[in-house]
């Protein structure tokens, strides 16, 4: 992974994957596109070049210029701890338009170079909210889903396409030093993270779940067991995230 693209790399675990490239004697060029820029102090080197675009734009030629690159990082999205009912309905369109359209439409954009013999390393960062029901996510966890599914399809039309490149989903949990929920980026705390993300990727993985054996691995059992009890159990310890003094 020598000249990257990264959309959505001004924050969060994008800024801290552009962070652990930046390090890198083998890193040429990291291109960040996010709405938006770079915090201050930059954390980056000259490697870096950061340029702002609204992922909702309904143009994506504005993509093309970067031709060069060998691998495509997606991390913009964005959600919020909310009930359904307490959700404006127009925000229903919003979430897709940030979270789902934009990684479809740059897999689409790059699919050419996912289909060819070179190695091209494309991840997504998709969430575990995708796998589960999720109270108080319901429209995030739905945009993640849709996500998770678009990836797996095309990941069957890569292989009996003939190509071994892969497209990466990154399904997390909560992270840690991400504003997320609000804060500022703790480059520190995400760095272990973004490494095993990058590591992932550059294998050619198609899944990583971060901490799957230690926690996930169980989660996933009892939504398969039971999903509407572990809904249920969701949805009491979001509330509790939400209210921890009741």
């Amino acid at each position: 992974m020598k000249r990257i693209l990264i959309v959505g790399g001004a924050g969060g675990i994008g800024l801290s994957m552009a962070a652990v490239l930046d390090q890198r004697a083998e890193t040429e060029k990291i291109y960040i596109v996010d709405k938006a820029p770079l915090p201050s102090p930059n954390p980056l080197t000259s490697k870096a070049e950061a340029f702002s675009f609204d992922l909702t734009s309904s143009d994506y030629s504005f993509f093309d210029r970067f031709d060069d690159i060998d691998t495509l990082i997606i991390t913009a999205g964005f959600g919020r701890l909310a009930l359904f009912q307490d959700v404006p309905e127009e925000m229903i369109q919003t979430y897709f338009a940030v979270n789902t359209i934009p990684a479809m439409r740059l897999v689409k954009r790059f699919y050419n170079r996912l289909l060819g013999n070179t190695p091209f390393r494309l991840g997504v960062m998709v969430s575990i909210a995708g796998y589960m029901s999720s109270p108080f996510f319901a429209l995030y966890g739905a945009t993640k889903a849709a996500l998770r599914i678009f990836i797996e399809s095309v990941n069957v039309e890569l292989e009996k396409a003939g190509s071994t490149n892969r497209v990466l989903n990154v399904s997390p949990g909560s992270i840690r030093g991400t504003g997320f929920s609000g804060g500022a980026t703790d480059l520190d705390t995400t760095r272990s993270l973004a490494e095993d993300i990058l590591q992932h990727l550059a294998n050619g993985d198609d899944l990583f779940i971060p901490q799957y054996d230690e926690v996930f691995r169980q989660v996933l059992q009892r939504a398969h067991d039971d999903f509407r009890a572990e809904g249920l159990h969701s949805y009491d310890y979001k509330l509790q995230r939400l209210h921890p003094s009741k």
